[in-house]
């Protein structure tokens, strides 16, 4: 059966988003759950163990508290309040951590650190997995059993004040509530004025039970401007003062002979320290939760806090309201806040909640015996019942004291160990989904290879021989024997495992049979004929003789590729790229010092190659313009070796020495704004130098106010300064100066996207063509400085001189093909991403950019905008391969599709080597930081230069075809 070639190459497309799409489904762990639909109730839960006796009690235990109020402060970091800068940011919280009735702790937060995922872990108590964070742009309701449904339905009234995810996960819990969108982080008045403003007239009345406020204006300064900028002291003030004022409020209150209350301060999460979230460094994880009730003992002097874990509060709140445990917490009650309880108490709220995580332990995993924990809750419980025997006989001797105190060790010491065997389950994948989705991947990849070389219009695909073939039967027989043993004798359950019997053998059917297909034409381009003596045998298959330049790009890439098996690599990925990159320059400057100096002995034969091409206008002095391209071209690797050095030392990245200052720092600060904004004002002005150079004269015009928009956007936020203004200014949100510059990139882009479309519908014109690609380029160049901080101007700036001296005089005058090219822009685009001041961690993706010119939270250009900005740099790179490749006319299409197989290739074999690195480091929570959000887009960036590569190979096997 023959098939077109771009037909053949659309379904190797689909079946490489297949294979990533299995291997992504089982990267993302399955979440520690309990295997009841239903949730706890006060009725279901154990009685108080007895030894000896029938009569034992199986009351719940009294609540320790009246009312809670929980004061969630967004992204409040422990040094905040226990840091050296305390008592200056909060004097009043200080005061009541060293002399007040409080237990202060250093909450850990697990990564993703991210306000949705932990909400859910501050009330579910369990540990949300990574895709939490893609749902954290629109939270969906929370089904599972939660702090907030049990105190609903033991009648508890609840008010909520804040953040409008709470409002979304727990939609008619709230006797009465007022959300706040949390992704506006312009805002970070009015969005703790909205929660302040109901706040003394809820304070006076008693119709409520528990009281939530989340205040979101200091993670919003973070976003904006990092956590030492000079808003963070008032912020942090207006928290202390809001805390004085509740906890004035509750003291007067509080009546002789009722339970005390409970007022807790604590962060969801911490900030880095460019003031973003997400990942898993210190000041990321590390919050503070300071509890404060009159039935604490009052503090002395300051105190070293202690160190729990963020979903500890989960149960140590349900079991002080007298709240069921929720099934899926893997928290253990803080013992703190036990301690003047009656030892009775003590010991029975331990136990309950040692019986809730025994529960979740036998749902979890298969082997519960052999943990730990488990066999010592057993031997607690049992000597427990032996405690209360005796307490209940009336026995008062110090045997008994010490008897109970050993089992509340012994409960203590259960309760970490399960607890800890819980939390790894977060690191459990689903291997055989990964191990088949790669396998799938790698093999499409290698058996299509030799037919997308041969250059040919169409593809004969051998269907009839293949199904008729004793491999095909074979092969369905050992894939569906494997999965039988996988299924049978796995200890979990996986996706696979999960359907239907007939469906999975379709796919096995399916899968056999385009590997036999592959198998087929990929031996017919292989010499395996028998060699007849006097006869030449041609095979179709081309020639692959490397230079030393493409010995350079495959190694570098495989060797980069293998490096990722290493987490330290991993984690300073960004050392590769600018090591690969200067060693790129370096053999480029040979292959140029070859071509200009040692053939110069039969530069007789290539001046013509030297000459102007054909759309520059004729010069008067040939020689003289084949000199200076000599020495531009000689130049032209030092000067891109020179950017790149001056532009790492711009932004700090990677993860040991990503807290060092650098350039950047240095420029953001308030004493250096004149020379960032002659910076800024100097790169805008290259900029417009630089690709103004294809447009039309109308786009140059849009442009040039563009990029002066631009400007007068980081004058208007502060971030530059115009020559007549002073720095003392006020500052505003830039709205209307934004959507000013958004005016002018819509223009060019309409522009280009009119020429580009005339090009293909009404006259065949290839000047017109390259025009429309280059002036939406254009228009996305003038988008991304939009988006820019101001100190990231030059990276822009410096992408596009190397881009334009590298095309002018590498790339064409060499005659590189479009292999050799298509892996250089990859590189540059990686090494780029890094310039930026991004790394692999998502704490450093910066969520501002999504909002310049809003108003207001609107989701899809929020999203749309920030993933610009983070990959702009790879992003710029791609576009102008397209743009370059199909402003060329003498390339070759086996050079093309050399050049887009071996790169799709090699940049699918990272998530092979992800999997070894899951296998090995399943444990260590940083993988969640680093691993997820790298591999995602790895595996787009693979599809996306595999599909731009395609689309030209068929374009140039079409052209091929209609001319022969």
């Amino acid at each position: 059966m023959k098939v077109r070639s771009s037909v053949f190459a659309s379904f190797i497309l689909i079946f490489e988003v297949i294979g990533v799409a299995l291997f992504l489904r089982g990267f993302f762990p399955v979440p520690v759950k309990s295997s009841f639909s239903s949730k706890s109730k006060l009725s279901d839960q154990p009685a108080e163990p007895l030894t000896g006796g029938s009569h034992n009690s199986s009351r719940p235990p009294q609540p320790l508290f009246k009312r809670v109020v929980l004061m969630l402060v967004d992204a409040l970091r422990e040094d905040f309040v226990f840091g050296p800068n305390g008592r200056k940011y909060m004097p009043y919280t200080r005061h009541l951590v060293e002399r007040g009735s409080t237990h202060s702790f250093v909450a850990k937060a697990r990564a993703p650190t991210v306000t949705m995922p932990r909400i859910k872990a501050l009330t579910t108590g369990s540990i949300p997995g990574f895709i939490d964070v893609v749902m954290n742009l629109n939270s969906p309701a929370l089904l599972e059993d939660n702090l907030i449904w049990q105190a609903k339905t033991a009648g508890k009234r609840i008010v909520f004040y804040g953040d409008d995810t709470w409002v979304r996960l727990f939609p008619k819990h709230f006797m009465e509530y007022d959300g706040t969108t949390s992704f506006f982080v312009s805002d970070y008045t009015e969005v703790d004025n909205n929660v302040t403003r109901h706040l003394d007239s809820t304070l006076k009345r008693d119709d409520w039970d528990i009281l939530i406020l989340h205040y979101l204006g200091l993670d919003h300064i973070g976003h904006v401007s990092g956590p030492y900028s000079s808003p963070i002291q008032p912020k942090l003030l207006e928290m202390d003062d809001i805390l004085k004022k509740i906890h004035g409020s509750l003291i007067s209150k509080e009546a002789e002979g009722s339970l005390p209350y409970l007022l807790v301060l604590c962060g969801d999460h911490g900030m880095s320290e460019t003031g973003s979230h997400g990942g898993s460094s210190e000041p990321e994880v590390n919050t503070p939760l300071v509890l404060l009730s009159p039935a604490f003992r009052r503090k002395v002097g300051m105190e070293q806090p202690g160190v729990v874990e963020q979903v500890d509060l989960t149960p140590t709140l349900a079991l002080g309201l007298g709240l069921p445990i929720s099934q899926n917490s893997v928290g253990r009650v803080i013992p703190g806040v036990l301690e003047e309880s009656p030892l009775r108490d003590q010991l029975r709220f331990l136990h309950l909640n040692g019986h809730q995580l025994s529960c979740l332990l036998r749902d979890s995993i298969p082997e519960h015996e052999k943990v730990s924990g488990f066999e010592q809750f057993r031997v607690a419980e049992k000597s427990h019942g032996s405690w209360v025997k005796l307490y209940l006989e009336g026995n008062t001797s110090e045997v008994l004291t010490n008897m109970g105190k050993k089992v509340l060790k012994q409960y203590l010491e259960a309760l970490a160990a399960m607890s800890s065997a819980l939390s790894k389950q977060l690191g459990k994948y689903d291997m055989y989904s990964m191990i088949a989705g790669m396998v799938f991947l790698l093999v499409v990849l290698l058996l299509a290879m030799p037919e997308a070389l041969s250059g040919a219009a169409e593809v004969d695909l051998p269907v009839l021989p293949a199904l008729l073939s004793l491999p095909f039967y074979l092969l369905c027989l050992l894939l569906a024997s494997v999965h039988v043993l996988v299924c049978t004798s796995a200890e979990s359950s996986c996706y696979f495992c999960s359907l239907s019997w007939g469906l999975v053998f379709a796919a096995v059917a399916f899968s056999s049979a385009m590997f036999c297909i592959l198998v087929s034409m990929a031996t017919r381009r292989l010499p395996l004929g028998p060699k007849i003596p006097g006869k030449v045998i041609i095979h179709p298959s081309p020639s692959w003789a490397l230079s030393e330049l493409d010995v350079l790009l495959l190694a570098g890439t495989a060797g980069h590729t293998f490096s990722l098996a290493a987490s330290s690599f991993v984690e300073e990925e960004h050392q590769t790229w600018y090591f690969l990159l200067n060693t790129l320059c370096l053999a480029v400057f040979q292959d140029v010092c070859r071509k200009y100096f040692r053939e110069r002995s039969t530069s007789g034969d290539e001046e013509e190659h030297l000459l102007p091409s054909k759309d520059c206008h004729p010069s008067v002095h040939p020689q003289a313009e084949v000199c200076s391209e000599r020495w531009l071209a000689l130049a032209t690797p030092p000067l891109t070796l020179a950017c790149c050095r001056l532009l790492r030392s711009l932004n700090q990245t990677g993860v040991q020495w990503a807290h060092l200052p650098d350039m950047g720092h240095w420029l953001n600060s308030s004493e250096h704004k004149m020379v960032l904004s002659l910076l800024a004002a100097l790169s805008l002005t290259l900029i417009y130098f630089l690709i103004q150079r294809r447009c039309s004269w109308v786009s140059k015009i849009a442009l040039a106010l563009g990029l002066l928009g631009v400007y007068s956007y980081r004058a208007a936020v502060g971030n530059v300064l115009f020559p007549w203004q002073h720095a003392g200014r006020n500052v505003s949100k830039g709205t209307v100066e934004a959507r000013f510059v958004y005016v002018f990139v819509l223009g060019i882009l309409f522009t280009g996207t009119k020429d580009l479309l005339r090009s293909q519908i009404i006259t065949a014109d290839a000047r017109l063509k390259s025009r429309g690609l280059w002036e939406i380029y254009s228009g996305l160049v003038l988008l991304v400085s939009l988006l820019f901080r101001a100190h990231n101007l030059p990276v822009l700036c410096c992408c596009l001189l190397i881009q334009t001296l590298m095309a002018q005089f590498i790339w064409k005058k060499l005659h590189y093909d479009a292999a050799q090219t298509t892996i250089m822009h990859y590189w540059f685009g990686q090494a780029f991403f890094y310039f930026q001041g991004n790394s692999n961690n998502i704490g450093t993706v910066d969520i501002s950019v999504g909002f310049v010119g809003l108003e207001s939270y609107v989701e899809a250009p929020a999203i749309f905008l920030t993933a610009l900005s983070t990959y702009a740099g790879p992003l710029l790179w791609a576009c102008h391969l397209i743009c370059y490749l199909s402003s060329e006319t003498d390339r070759s299409p086996v050079a093309v599709g050399h050049g887009c197989y071996c790169l799709a290739l090699l940049r699918s074999v990272p998530a092979a080597a992800y999997i070894v690195l899951v296998t090995v480091l399943r444990y260590h929570l940083f993988i969640w930081s680093v691993f997820s959000p790298k591999l995602l887009y790895e595996s787009m960036h693979t599809l996306l230069t595999a599909g731009v590569c395609l689309f030209f190979s068929t374009m140039e096997q079409s052209h091929s075809s209609s001319k022969s």
